[in-house]
Order: structure tokens, then sequence, then C-alpha cells
């Protein structure tokens, strides 16, 4: 197990991430333009210099093999997730890597439902897949689903129990995996292994007609129960299930396992390639088995790659069905959940997500990422694309005595600092503004440049305020801050060339547009959660929801699709609840990693 970690903040300087004994040069390397290697080699504004990152041990394959003309020169590899959930980052890793593959090399690359489940799948978890593997910019060569071969699977079944490699059992569950022995000691050969191949046809033909019940038989392999590979000790094919099917409906009552689907469905397809994780690397002697006894179309090769595990979050689809069906979270989208729609809920932009998938690369083990790795992705994106906007969480009202009664104005600001081509924006200035609550200090310490009583600091774009009186409740509380303002230091400089050492942003109350702000954070507080006690792991602090902000006045103007940076906050997206009336944004991700300053964990 090896670990990636997030780098520093600022650092700029190119450097070199040690992953056990990996060395990957490059990575997080800002140059001028302030995206990595990877984000330019996205975005297509590389360098002529530059040239991509040394080809991971799959492409090395697939180049040899071309070199050999091994499979006529074709490269075909496919997606075959089960349609029993939502999609996670996990997935997109493979997503990226597969259909990645058939984009370089020319080749295909399908995307086929493992729908062989049926108490588990729905139409609403393949339709949610087919948006996120399209949102992720691929595009499939053909879509199939496993049960488009359930007749071909099923004939093939037929063909190993005619050559006496497959037979029905009729013990119980409990017992085949009693039987089925251990690391140390083979298993016991099932009293039915010898049935005749006319008792197993006539059987298993009566399993497909529905005359037996849920478990009462199954289709073995005849392989070697003392096999030192436990899948390789008479692996069950099928299983009886009286459960209508989400595209079958009624039409079958057996349904074949995934070990038996998969690799027919792969030899059906003609894939070449056939890319999984590493948990199926002791499963590979029987992908290739089932293939090696029948006359299939072509034998893919498998091969194993680590999976991607990210801290402070779940993986498994079953927790995460837990915390959506407790009801931890609002949802499969919601945005502390790594699932793809979750994270493009929050704001994270597909460009990004294929950036992190391809800094944290292909190994032959199984990794664990620093959830700020993901961070820097989304991060050094938005940096490049968000526009800016002034935005107010936490709103303390300041009113500008000398300011002109009933006057208004508006400032030039850019829209970006780093890239003029995207221009300026008229942001209106008024007597009464609103500015962070934080950005104020009765009794400031030492070292505090923003605004406090006697204090002159820089309004964004604007002027120089000075503080002249604070405006308590009975209670103490302030409710609002006056100031004067120097007329001649508009655009944020003054003629006489002081210095100011604050500079602060506000927004003009007169045309300030209210908003729900949505703060997220780790979901968990412990960097690997206990499966069997995770409820008690999860942060109460993972999302906090702020009422009566006030944004700038070009914010209410909805456009759903547009990230913004909210200067000096962090970056930020609008969630679907907004309308026209309501508008919600959601945090994507702060402006620098704070997490462990004042986190829980």
């Amino acid at each position: 197990m090896v670990r990636l970690k997030a780098a520093p903040n600022g650092t700029k300087a190119a450097r070199t991430v040690i992953i056990g004994k990996v060395s990957l040069c490059g990575y997080n390397c800002r140059q001028a333009n302030g995206l990595t290697l990877s984000s330019r080699r996205h975005y297509g504004i590389m360098n002529k210099t530059e040239t991509s990152a040394p080809k991971n041990f799959i492409r090395q394959i697939i180049d040899k093999d071309l070199e050999l003309n091994k499979n006529k020169g074709r490269v075909v590899t496919r997606f075959p997730p089960e349609p029993n959930g939502y999609l996670h980052i996990g997935h997109a890793k493979s997503i990226c890597l597969n259909f990645g593959i058939a984009v370089d090399y020319a080749g295909r690359c399908n995307l086929r439902f493992d729908d062989t489940n049926p108490e588990k799948e729905e139409t609403e978890y393949a339709e949610s897949i087919k948006k996120d593997v399209q949102w992720l910019g691929y595009e499939w060569s053909r879509l199939c689903y496993a049960s488009d071969y359930f007749e071909q699977l099923y004939q093939y079944a037929v063909v190993l129990i005619k050559q006496g490699k497959a037979y029905v059992d009729s013990q119980s569950a409990d017992a085949i995996r009693r039987n089925r022995g251990s690391l140390t000691e083979p298993g016991i050969d099932s009293p039915y292994r010898d049935r005749s191949i006319e008792e197993n046809l006539d059987l298993f033909t009566r399993m497909r007609a529905g005359e037996f019940s849920d478990g009462e038989h199954v289709l073995r392999a005849r392989i070697d129960m003392s096999a030192p590979n436990i899948n390789m000790r008479d692996p069950v094919l099928y299983r009886v299930r009286h459960v209508s099917h989400w595209r079958t409906h009624d039409t079958w009552c057996i349904y074949p396992m995934y070990d038996y689907t998969q690799c027919l469905s792969d030899a059906i397809e003609g894939v070449t390639h056939s890319l999984c994780t590493l948990e199926f690397e002791d499963h590979r002697p029987l992908y290739d088995w089932v293939l090696d006894q029948l006359d299939v179309p072509c034998h893919p090769q498998q091969i194993e790659f680590g999976r991607l595990n990210l801290d402070y979050t779940v993986m498994s689809k079953r927790l995460l069905n837990r915390l959506v069906n407790e009801e931890h979270v609002s949802g499969w989208d919601d945005p502390r959940l790594p699932t793809l729609s979750g994270l493009r809920r929050r704001g994270f932009s597909a460009p990004s997500i294929r950036d992190f998938c391809a800094r944290i690369g292909i190994t032959k083990s199984d990794g664990i990422v620093e959830m700020g790795v993901l961070e820097n992705s989304i991060r050094e994106d938005l940096d490049y694309h968000a526009p800016r906007a002034m935005a107010v969480l936490r709103p303390i009202k300041v009113v500008i005595e000398n300011y002109p009664d009933n006057h208004e104005e508006t400032v030039t600001a850019q829209n970006h600092p780093k890239r003029p081509e995207l221009g300026t924006r008229e942001v209106p200035f008024s007597k009464t503004l609103f500015i962070e609550r934080e950005d104020f200090m009765q009794d400031p310490p030492k070292k505090y440049f923003r605004l406090s009583p006697g204090a002159e600091v820089r309004l964004r774009y604007a002027y120089y305020i000075t503080c002249t009186q604070v405006v308590k409740s009975d209670g103490g509380e302030i409710l609002e801050v006056r100031c004067t303002y120097d007329p001649d230091s508009r655009g944020g400089s003054s003629p006489d060339g002081r210095k100011v050492r604050g500079t602060i942003h506000w927004v003009s109350a007169a045309h300030a547009v209210d908003a729900e702000i949505r703060l997220y954070d780790r979901l968990f507080t412990v960097p690997n959660p206990n499966p069997a006690d995770f409820e008690a792991q999860l942060n109460p602090n993972s999302l906090t929801v702020l009422q009566n902000c006030k944004l700038e006045q070009s914010l209410g103007r909805r456009n759903p699709e547009q990230r913004y940076q909210f200067e000096r906050q962090g970056y930020f997206y609008m969630d679907p609840d907004s309308s026209a009336r309501r508008l919600v944004f959601n945090r994507t991700v702060t402006l620098r990693d704070s997490w462990g300053k004042g986190h829980p964990g």
C-alpha cells in the first residue's frame, strides 16, 4: 500500500513526489501559466518543449502487443460497471484509463453494464452511469449489457456440461462454502460432482424452466477442489433467482455469476485488453479457464491495476448506500460524497477529475491518495478558469458618513487578474456597504491590518476608508460600523502616496443579491473510517449553511454552469436548488488547503 500526498501550500517550485519506490517526476510542477503539466495536456496549452509523462505498464503491454501485431493491431477496451449504485471517483480512474487508451490507440471502448444481480440493479443507476461517463468527456463505441448475452451464456454453459466440465450441485450454499476448504486445506468434492451429463443437462434445463426454488441447485464448474487458488475449486457459474430483472423482466429465473459472465462478455465483444482492479488478480486463472474451454471469438488478456482509495471518505458501495439510505447525507449527489454526481454538484469540473486521474497514475499496487491531491486539481483548474467576484458570507454593515446621500457609482473590477482577455465588469458602489464580519475587530491584536477603530483600509477596486464609530445594540452586538472615505483614493491608491496595509472586499447594500452559501468539508474526522463504526467518525461540521449572504450584483444573473472565485473566500458553484428568487452556492474548495487547522481529526 502506497500513499500519495498533496503538495504543501504555496509551493511553486518543481518537485518530485516519491510513492513507495516509484518517483513521479513533475507532479504538481507549476510553470508560468500556473497549471500542472497534466492540466496543460487536458487544456491543450502545452509548450512545444513539453512531452507526455512516461507510459504506465498497461500502455507498455499494449505497445508490445502492437509491435507483435497481436489482435491484428486492434485495441478494444471496456468499462463494465454494475448498475447498483452511482459511480464514484474510483470509477473515474477506470473510465479515464479504458476510454483514454481507446482514444490514444485509435481503438474502441464499450460501456457494458454488468447486470447479472437483479436484486440490486435499477434503471436509475444505469442512467446516472451513462451521464457520468459523458460528463467526463467520453463516448462509448457500443452500449452493451451482460443481459444481452444471457442466451449465449446459457448455451456456453450447456457446452461445458456436455464436456463434463460443469455439473449441477444440490448442496446448500452453506455446505458449498464449508466444503470449499481454506488456504491450508483442500476442498471436499461435492457428492453430486459425478452426476451424469444427461442428469446435469436435465436439471439445468429445469432450473431455467423455473421448477426449483432459490438456492435449491447451482451450476458449478468442474475444475479442481484441491487447487491452491480457492477460486478454482469448482466455482459456481449459475444460481436460481426468482427475481424480476430490470431489462429482461421475468424471462429468466437463473442468472450467471460475475466471473463467468465477465470473461465471456469480453470475448463476445472482441475486447483485447480487459482492464480491472487488483482484487481480480486471483480470479484471472478462472477467467482464462472458462475461455480456454469454449470456442469463443477471441481470448482477451486480463490486466490488473491498483484501485484508488481516497482518505477521509468511503468508496465501498455498501457503505455509500448506508450513508444515503440512513440519511447521513442528502442523496447520492450530496457534495460531501466521492460520487461523480456529488463532485459535479459541488463544482468539480470534468477536466479537474481527468487531471486528478492523470496525477495519481496507474500502478500495480493499491494506494491511498490524500484528499488534498484531488482538491489541488480543482484549485488549479479554477484558478485558471474561474472569473472573480465579491461575496460577503457573514455580513456586517458599513456606512460611509461623508459619502453623498442617494449617490451611486460603479468601479471597474477585473474578471481575472492573470487573464486580461476575460475583461472587466462594473461593480456598483454606494454609501452603505457590507463587509465580512471577520474583517472588522474593535480591539485588534498587533499586526491586524483590516478595519478597526481609527484604522484605514482599502476597499477592493474602490476607496480608502477609516473607521470612526461603532454602533452596538443594547446587548453589545455590533450593528454597523461608520467610516469616512477619501474621495481622492478612487481605484485603490492615494495621490499623496500613503500606504495602506489592508485590502478587504465588500458589496454595495443597495445592490446586493441575497444567497444561501453551503460550506462543505471532509465527510469523516479520520483518514481511514472504520466500516464497523463509521457513523461515530462522521464529521459533524462537514456542512455549514450560511443564510442571508450578500453577493455582488453580477452574480444575480443566473449562470448555472459558471464557477466563480469569491475573492478571499474560495471557489463556488451554483447549486441546482437555486431559483430566480433564491440563489444557493456551494463552496467547491477553499483557496488553500486549511485542513488540520482548527478542523476535527
